[in-house]
């Protein structure tokens, strides 16, 4: 951290403002992202985090999550969103809603809005916003990376 403050703060100078909090550095720090620049979507399963990206930066995130519960786990890696369908119904869970689902696995595996307080089946629940959010930005071929 103490690198990063003094960057935040070398920035600060050189753009002629002084002004250094750490909320601000708190703010930047959170931003970051543990993925490739390769992800367009990134998913944290160990911080419960997730986020747009493009070229390596940032564009959304990070958001809530919450994954896949024991004997049911979201599996890390890199994948690519396959399709996506606004009104899914689960076939596998007695027409269980999944609003927003974008599918990033052969194994049905997505990210569609859900739970925030309970772990999955496997899948990615994120809130309304977001939810709606990574439906609208991702499109069928990018690349979702998935990490411990």
């Amino acid at each position: 951290m103490r690198f990063f403050r003094h960057a935040v703060i070398s920035l600060s100078m050189a753009a002629g403002c002084a002004v250094f909090t750490p909320a601000i550095a708190a703010a930047a720090q959170s931003a970051a992202a543990p993925c490739g620049a390769s992800a367009s979507a990134c998913i944290s399963l160990s911080s419960h985090q997730a986020w747009l990206m493009s070229g390596g930066q940032v564009t959304y995130g990070p958001t809530a999550i919450t994954s896949g519960k024991p004997g049911q786990r979201t599996p890390p890696g890199v994948f690519h969103v396959l399709w996506k369908d606004k009104n899914h119904r689960s076939s596998e869970f007695h027409n269980a809603p999944m609003p927003y689902s974008v599918f990033f696995t052969n194994t049905g595996i997505a990210f569609h809005e859900g739970s925030l307080s309970k772990a999955s089946a496997g899948c990615i629940h994120l809130s309304h916003t977001a939810a709606t959010t990574f439906f609208n930005k991702l499109s069928v071929g990018q690349v979702v990376q998935v990490v411990s």
